[in-house]
């Protein structure tokens, strides 16, 4: 509900996508320290971190709302959201990662990064399909409300039972000096490994198009049924997604036998993603359209989980956090240009011509890709994968 809310709120689709653009900034600018935290603190310590963070900045999220408040504060409360997600972004892939090597774990990692997938897709088909509902019945307040409550909740569950597996925290160095030697390493056995860096290069492109076109999509939806209230329909396009995310992750480890190399399944779905977009572009029929965000929610879901085993398939575990961290900052940084600008570009032309600029955005992480496939990394075709170590 959050374009429909900020719109709400009396915010222009520039402005909306402006605060979008900050909530991205935000990642781009906490990603590696909050991801030091975890390498330094611990994962859990970062979880916690996160859920705290999220609840307080998600009730003056809603107190804004209520008060209309200005521009300025909307980017304020964006970035402390962005905050509090780049506590979770590398700090619970390492976590996961980390535990299933110490209980001795050493199956492929697709398979169990598609099962985390199917269970994404659960809570995001009960929670935005749920919350457009709930929106449609309560309020667009309602839906804020609920997220607090549960985020507070999550809080007390993960302090009772998560705990780090595989991992001890090294505090020995004091945290400044500690800092700089992970970002070091971070950087030796991150962008200085030329597989993993053509891979971070393409994040921007995937991740601007990926949160704009899923924030857009339900304004957008409105547009085509003809009429601006019907909270329920724009829910309907967040549970496709997330239905489609589901689906995604049980055909993963399938589709995945089809490809020899990750990367050239990574680049058959990054390209139909971006075709489904340009066709959603071109469209105008509401059902043909559902039935587009159905096969680029798909093709996404299909292949995030490959992402994600190849790159931890190359980085080692003592700067696990922090390297992921660093992959989703470069995925955000896209988001921090491209969101206004495409915002700017439906205030203009119309959803419909900022959605074919996303298409062709998409495209360009194709080359990014097909040069991390030159490398010939072994983790590119490696079946069981162990933890890499540092040389």
């Amino acid at each position: 509900m959050n374009t429909i809310f900020l719109l709400d709120a009396g915010l222009t689709n520039f402005e909306a996508f402006a605060a979008n653009a900050f909530f991205t900034a935000g990642m781009v600018l906490f990603e590696v320290p909050t991801g030091i935290v975890a390498d330094t603190w611990g994962r859990r310590a970062s979880y916690l971190l996160g859920t705290a963070t999220l609840a307080a900045s998600t009730a003056l999220y809603l107190w804004l709302w209520h008060v209309d408040g200005p521009f300025w504060a909307w980017a304020v409360s964006s970035v402390l959201i962005g905050l509090g997600f780049t506590f979770f972004s590398g700090a619970t892939e390492a976590w996961l990662v980390d535990a299933l090597h110490a209980t001795g774990d050493d199956g492929p990692l697709d398979a169990v990064f598609a099962r985390a997938q199917v269970f994404m897709g659960v809570g995001m088909l009960v929670g935005a399909g749920g919350g457009g509902f709930l929106a449609q019945v309560a309020g667009l307040a309602a839906p804020y409300l609920m997220r607090a409550g549960i985020l507070v909740v999550i809080f007390g569950v993960a302090a009772l039972l998560m705990h780090d597996l595989g991992f001890t925290p090294d505090r020995g160095r004091g945290p400044v000096r500690e800092m700089r030697h992970i970002v070091g390493q971070s950087v030796e056995h991150g962008l200085k490994v030329r597989s993993v860096r053509w891979l971070m290069l393409a994040a921007p492109f995937t991740g601007s198009v990926g949160i704009y076109v899923g924030y857009a999509l339900q304004p957008h939806l409105l547009d085509l049924w003809g009429d601006d209230t019907a909270y329920a329909v724009a829910g309907l396009a967040a549970a496709l997604l997330a239905a489609a995310q589901i689906l995604g992750g049980l055909l993963t480890p399938r589709v995945r036998t089809l490809f020899r190399r990750r990367t050239d399944m990574l680049l058959v779905m990054i390209g139909a993603g971006a075709l489904a977009v340009l066709l959603i572009a071109l469209i105008d029929n509401f059902w043909v359209v559902l039935g587009l965000i159905a096969v680029w929610g798909l093709v996404g879901a299909a292949a995030m989980p490959v992402r994600q085993a190849y790159l931890n398939g190359m980085i080692p575990s003592r700067q696990r956090a922090t390297i992921l961290s660093f992959d989703s900052l470069m995925s955000s940084s896209g988001g921090v240009v491209a969101q206004p600008a495409l915002g700017r570009a439906a205030d203009v032309w119309g959803y419909p011509a900022s959605f074919a600029f996303s298409a062709a955005l998409a495209a360009l992480a194709l080359p990014f890709v097909w040069l991390s496939r030159r490398e010939r990394a072994p983790a590119d075709t490696r079946v069981d994968e162990p933890a890499p170590t540092v040389a």
